[in-house]
């Protein structure tokens, strides 16, 4: 991997700004990677549009924005329409299936799983429905080992949590090799 650019997109509250801390600020860093995250909130703060912005690469980053994604979580559809018209061609997009009720056209791999019925109803919580994401971004696109994630999954989490967020992760990973 020289450099990849991540784009994680859903609603206010549903998790993806955290999502993209613990990716940048946690598992890049663990692995001795360079990495930025940057955020955005719609006009509202739960409800509207966000996304997280996650660049890592084994050299330095020098424009700390993503330009063009070469991945895209999209949990909603408006996420999911107003942030894929810059992936890049080829590339991945992750969404959502029960939000997410038609994929935005493109010349794109896209993964349609259920992200928020698993964490609601396989892991128990929908509000750990970004970890359930993190760990299918993971698997399918392989940006650091699955120690290193739940290392920098768990750093994050308040405590008392960390068994429900391991599940999760585990959760993510069997979504991905289901749709894989």
């Amino acid at each position: 991997m020289a450099k990849t650019q991540i784009r994680l997109s859903g609603s206010g509250g549903q998790g993806m700004i955290t999502a993209g801390i613990i990716l940048a600020a946690g598992a890049a860093v663990f692995e001795g990677k360079k990495s930025i995250q940057s955020q955005s909130y719609g006009p509202e703060a739960r409800g509207g549009a966000s996304k997280a912005e996650v660049i890592i690469s084994d050299e330095e980053i020098f424009y700390p924005k993503v330009m063009a994604p070469d991945i895209l979580v999209a949990l909603t559809q408006e996420a999911a329409e107003k942030y894929s018209k810059d992936l890049v061609d080829g590339g991945i997009l992750i969404l959502d299936d029960l939000m997410v009720k038609e994929a935005p056209k493109g010349n794109w791999k896209v993964y349609m799983m259920p992200i928020i019925r698993t964490a609601a109803e396989k892991v128990g919580k929908a509000m750990v429905a970004n970890v359930v994401t993190l760990g299918a971004l993971n698997e399918i696109c392989g940006l650091v080992a699955p120690e290193t994630l739940e290392k920098a999954v768990l750093s994050r989490v308040p405590k008392g949590t960390e068994e429900l967020n391991k599940n999760a992760i585990l959760a993510g990973i069997e979504l991905a090799k289901a749709v894989k």
